[in-house]
Order: C-alpha cells, then sequence, then structure tokens
C-alpha cells in the first residue's frame, strides 16, 4: 500500500458539483492499493498515517502526530501512484491492485481509520475527483508499507 501524504491547513474534494469529503488542518492521504496488499498492510498504513511526525512541537521541529494533534484525515483511493514510470512516456498500471481488490482494502482503511480516529473524511472510490488543498510547509512525504 502507497501513500502520498501532504500536511495541510485545509483540504477538500468534489465529485461533480458536490463535496464529498472535506478537512481543516491535518493530513491528505492520497492512497493507492497494490495486488499484494491486505489486512497486513492497512493496518501498518493507517499505524503510519496516524503516527507520522509531521506537525511542530513547541519547539517548532516535526515532532508531532496527527494523533496527537487530533487534526483531520482526509483518504482519497489514487491508483495512479502504484503506476511504473521507468520507461516510456506512458505510465503502466501494473503495480496497482484490481479495482474490486483496490476497493476491498480501501474501504477495510478507511474502516479502520474511523474507529481509531475522530475526524475522518473520504473521497468516492473510482469517481472523477477534484481535489483542492492547501499544503502547510509544503510538507509532503512518501509512504510505503512495503
Amino acid at each position: 500500500m502507497i501513500s502520498l501524504i501532504q500536511r495541510v491547513t485545509s483540504a477538500s474534494v468534489r465529485v461533480e458539483d458536490e463535496t464529498v469529503g472535506a478537512i481543516d488542518a491535518g493530513l491528505l492521504a492520497l492512497v493507492a492499493v497494490q495486488p499484494e496488499d491486505g489486512e497486513a498492510q492497512a493496518r501498518r498504513m493507517l499505524e503510519r498515517l496516524l503516527g507520522y511526525r509531521v506537525f511542530a512541537d513547541d519547539a517548532g521541529r516535526m515532532n508531532r502526530s496527527l494523533r496527537d494533534t487530533g487534526g483531520g484525515l482526509l483518504l482519497v483511493s489514487q491508483f495512479t501512484l502504484a503506476a511504473d514510470t521507468r520507461s516510456g512516456m506512458r505510465p503502466s498500471f501494473t503495480r496497482a491492485a484490481a479495482p474490486g481488490h483496490a476497493r476491498h482494502w480501501f474501504d477495510y482503511l478507511l474502516e479502520l481509520a474511523r474507529v481509531a480516529h475522530p475526524r475522518v473524511e473520504t473521497g468516492r472510490f473510482g469517481a472523477h475527483m477534484m481535489v483542492e488543498l492547501v499544503n502547510d510547509g509544503p510538507v509532503t512525504f512518501w509512504l510505503d508499507t512495503a
């Protein structure tokens, strides 16, 4: 499982003209599921999303996690993160899970997140989404459970 996380002051997801998910300060996590992913990878990704220290402490150092700050978590499925871009001029998606497998494990991650954290929002799996964010820093990290 792969996630590109961005520390944000705000983020939202629209599908057509409807806002389907929005947070204030917290993390936007774009998530890709790979063919070998399952329960262990989803649990590990959630542990990293909630525990990764990307928020400033009183000294201004990145020493606080989402769990520490209580900020929002916006999970957005994005299979393109699993693209193989090593050659050619067009990405290959052989490293991305098939839609049914991806949806199952993305939904599982979302369910775990909603149990573990009070402020979780999401986009709409498989939809054409418009994602808006204000990246705070900018702070962006690539997390991988492999």
